[in-house]
């Protein structure tokens, strides 16, 4: 058996071969129709067939890829912003005498404890969060360095010093911070997988995150559903319909669909396709 392996989120999930029409780079171009169903999208009108699409991040992850994305870049937005406020803050007690209240251990601040717990498989996301590590452990380390170049009555030389790493190490973070997010939108280039019943017409389209690679195995290789709880896969029942097994890939494992599981909403018989000069029939 031939398959396609497809990302979702953080989840593998494989395709046969014979239940692929073709993909296409998704562009938000839908349809939108009232449904009751939040892991449906719209339609597409392809090859004269009204198809509608999913989005298997909600089906799978109750949460669909770009609001995870959208949620990750909300957060290094703050962490962002705490790091201002927090080099400010150091700023107006050097030059002004004033209390520093804030942070001075790197890995107990709270960018630090998310930073040291944080997974992701996004290979040029992960290059660039490793070199947070470096100019984030040294900023922290100068409230200890300034103030004892306070106490020493050497208020001058730390100004000169703040004002060093202010253009430095403080400046690299922020760049660093700005370098995560615009990885995270760029690598999001989701695609519709057409699926097909009979090799000729679409059935329907499933929103993914990015192919992976291509498998062959045997049908003694596809472990039974059941086997899907023990590596903390909750399913629900529509997500269970979906599912034929699991098939072990190394440490990770990769869900085998069958898209034929999911059905077209009953009013789609009433669909009329829109033309647009952008898109023509969609």
């Amino acid at each position: 058996m031939d398959l396609i392996n497809f990302r979702v989120g953080q989840k593998t999930i494989s395709l046969k071969i014979l239940d692929i029409l073709l993909t296409e780079r998704y562009e938000g171009n839908l349809t939108s129709l009232p449904n009751g169903n939040p892991s449906f999208l719209g339609v597409k009108d392809y090859m004269g067939t009204p198809t509608p699409i999913f989005d298997l991040g909600l089906i799978l992850n109750n949460q669909s890829s770009q609001d995870i994305n959208r949620a990750l870049i909300d957060l290094l937005i703050q962490y962002e912003q705490e790091h201002k406020s927090w080099f400010q803050a150091l700023e107006h007690s050097i030059i002004n005498g004033a209390a520093f209240e804030g942070a001075r251990d790197a890995k107990h601040s709270e960018f630090g404890k998310w930073f040291y717990h944080f997974q992701t498989d996004n290979d040029d996301l992960k290059a660039i969060l490793s070199r947070f590590e470096q100019p984030h452990s040294q900023l922290y380390s100068l409230p200890e360095q300034l103030f004892s170049l306070v106490n020493n009555s050497q208020q001058e030389e730390a100004k000169r010093l703040l004002s060093k790493e202010k253009s430095t190490t403080y400046t690299k973070l922020i760049r660093l911070f700005e370098s995560a997010r615009e990885q995270i939108t760029l690598d999001h280039k989701p695609i519709i997988v057409f699926t097909t019943e009979d090799g000729q017409k679409p059935h329907i389209g499933l929103l993914v995150d990015q192919v992976e690679d291509n498998i062959h195995c045997n049908e003694n290789e596809i472990k039974s559903l059941s086997e899907l709880t023990n590596i903390g896969f909750e399913i629900d029942a529509q997500t269970k319909k979906m599912m034929r097994g699991l098939i072990k890939r190394g440490e990770t494992h990769s869900v085998v669909i069958d898209p034929s599981a999911i059905f077209r909403p009953e009013h789609l018989k009433d669909y009329e396709p829109e033309e647009t000069e952008t898109y023509g029939l969609f």
